[in-house]
């Protein structure tokens, strides 16, 4: 049976993309030695990973998700901080944070999370924390090399707040190549589904 590497996310609109990509130019004319960038055009909101996953499973998971969403109309988040994992003296991964109607986001993860446990997905151990990857530190950077980025990181203004209307969650495909990872969307379920079938 075909395997596919997929996860469920929120997709992000094009300004936000195009800001993001002008922020990594900004952190990148530091030349931060041992630091992989991720391509801004194809970040996106991870609410679950699912790992290879078989073709014939995409229905079934597809339909949980038209579950995790009954009763949730969309709403905004905001974008507009920098930080980093663990924190700025130690920097292990580059992140731009999540802020807005972030209530209603864990929300929709946690149902996710448990219809999906449902088809015999694990549940994430660590807590959900909304951010988006921008960079990640090669493991044999040094400890300086982690601080000059924190300092970098710190001294840095993410100029615009953008906004990102959540409306759709898809499940998306994560094809491994030389050049990084391509993505691909397999299918969408939109959110504000009405709870009843039945026209008024």
């Amino acid at each position: 049976m075909e395997q596919v590497r997929s996860f469920i996310a929120i997709e992000l609109p094009n300004e936000l993309k195009l800001g993001l990509n002008q922020l990594e130019a900004q952190l990148k004319s530091g030349k931060q030695p041992g630091v992989k960038w991720v391509n801004p055009y194809s970040i996106h909101l991870t609410l679950k990973f699912l790992g290879s996953i078989a073709v014939d499973k995409i229905s079934q998971i597809t339909k949980s998700m038209n579950e995790a969403v009954q009763g949730i109309s969309p709403f905004h988040l905001e974008v507009k901080e920098l930080g980093a994992f663990p924190n700025l003296r130690r920097v292990q991964v580059v992140w731009v944070g999540i802020s807005g109607e972030v209530d209603r986001l864990a929300q929709l993860q946690q149902r996710i999370e448990s219809n999906l446990a449902r088809l015999g997905f694990a549940p994430e151990s660590r807590p959900f924390t909304p951010h988006l990857t921008l960079a990640r530190l090669r493991n044999q950077a040094s400890l300086d090399e982690r601080q000059r980025l924190g300092e970098l990181i710190a001294g840095t203004r993410f100029e615009v707040a953008y906004t990102i209307k959540v409306d759709t969650i898809s499940l998306m495909r994560s094809q491994l190549t030389r050049e990084g990872a391509i993505y691909s969307r397999i299918s969408a379920v939109g959110l504000n589904k009405p709870l009843s079938t039945a026209s008024a």
